[in-house]
């Protein structure tokens, strides 16, 4: 159940791609935490991003701008230049890149969604074929170089063993 629903109706979905579809045009560029590495497209993009979909509604991964799941938001039309892009790492195939470019430069809650994005992925890597999923904000977003240093912390925490709930833990 999502906590900000704001009881859109049909016409509003029209706004939104479908879930089995890959539109790049309805998507960010790829920025260059995912330069060399082996971008998910096509098909591979929806199945991926389909599941990110159910880990954040398990999780609660919520965009409160918009009221709704942020997995959404790479299918809102509206929002063409914002979302997650996948990459597979070219050193380490069991290493998924996630990069998330807000709707703006300035979003105030990237953090949160990329910690929770960092948390529901690697909470439930039971659920999809990788060990861990890297996560950083594109560097558009004025924080970005802050939020990417937490979000190493974490990493280095995680590959050491320490509970993922404290993992991004100031």
């Amino acid at each position: 159940m999502n906590p900000l629903s704001r009881g859109r109706s049909d016409d509003a979905n029209a706004a939104f791609d479908g879930w089995d579809e890959f539109v790049p045009a309805h998507l960010p560029d790829p920025g260059p935490f995912l330069e060399g590495h082996a971008l998910l497209e096509d098909g591979d993009h929806a199945a991926f991003h389909r599941l990110t979909h159910d880990l954040f509604e398990e999780r609660g991964v919520y965009d409160a701008t918009f009221g709704y799941n942020l997995a959404r938001l790479n299918l809102d039309r509206r929002q063409p230049e914002a979302g997650f892009r996948y990459a597979v790492d070219a050193d380490d195939p069991g290493v998924l890149r996630a990069e998330f470019t807000p709707t703006t430069a300035f979003c105030p809650i990237a953090d949160a969604l990329v910690t929770g994005s960092f948390r529901a992925w690697n909470a439930l890597a039971d659920r999809h074929e990788y060990d861990r999923v890297r996560v950083r904000v594109h560097p558009m977003h004025q924080q970005a170089d802050a939020l990417e240093a937490s979000l190493e912390r974490a990493e280095r925490a995680l590959e050491a063993g320490e509970p993922l709930e404290s993992a991004l833990s100031d």
